[in-house]
């Protein structure tokens, strides 16, 4: 797999798992990440937050660690990057509402560059307003979001993925064997 330039659109109270493990993972087999939120530069950090699944009718939440940014999000060109990963957790909520971040994300899809979004991150692809026929999983409280979009929401399990064209999306976390495992076959494409 040669390494490509992939850019990851995060921000406070990021899910913690969904923005480090990816980050990570995609680093360790050679691709370089660099990790932005909306005014904020490389060495600021974002707050994460752990969701957790223990029984009760939604996810519980517990503070996580301090994400570093490693690139500035002000001046960055999304035609220098190769693929896209938005994590979830309740960034998505806000950097919806960004509208260089919503162009950010079109951009990806209008040039056919791989994504791959986890659990919230599809309230972002759902307001760049790019689901348009796409089936598209998220954590199931998303589902009304995904198919106003005109999606279809894969209803699958929370360790399961689902491509189709160049996005790869999932549940939550649990997935991150089958979401990763898909997202590296669009990038060795």
């Amino acid at each position: 797999m040669s390494g490509k330039k992939i850019l990851m659109i995060t921000g406070d109270f990021t899910e913690d798992y969904e923005t480090m493990v990816p980050f990570q993972a995609l680093q360790a087999v050679g691709h370089t990440v660099h990790a932005v939120c909306p005014d904020k530069k490389s060495g600021d950090t974002v707050a994460t937050a752990i969701h957790d699944f223990e029984g009760d009718q939604t996810y519980t939440e517990k503070p996580g660690h301090r994400f570093a940014l490693n690139a500035d999000f002000a001046g960055l060109n999304p035609a220098d990057y190769d693929a896209l990963v938005v994590p979830g957790g309740r960034a998505p909520e806000y950097l919806r509402l960004n509208e260089d971040v919503k162009n950010l994300v079109r951009h990806f899809f209008e040039a056919e560059k791989p994504v791959a979004a986890i659990c919230h991150g599809a309230q972002l692809l759902a307001a760049a307003g790019v689901l348009e026929g796409r089936e598209c999983s998220a954590y199931p409280a998303c589902q009304p979001e995904v198919e106003l979009a005109g999606g279809r929401f894969a209803a699958i399990d929370v360790d399961a993925a689902v491509t189709d064209g160049n996005l790869v999306t999932a549940p939550a976390w649990p997935a991150h064997p089958q979401w990763l495992a898909q997202f590296f076959k669009l990038l060795d494409n």
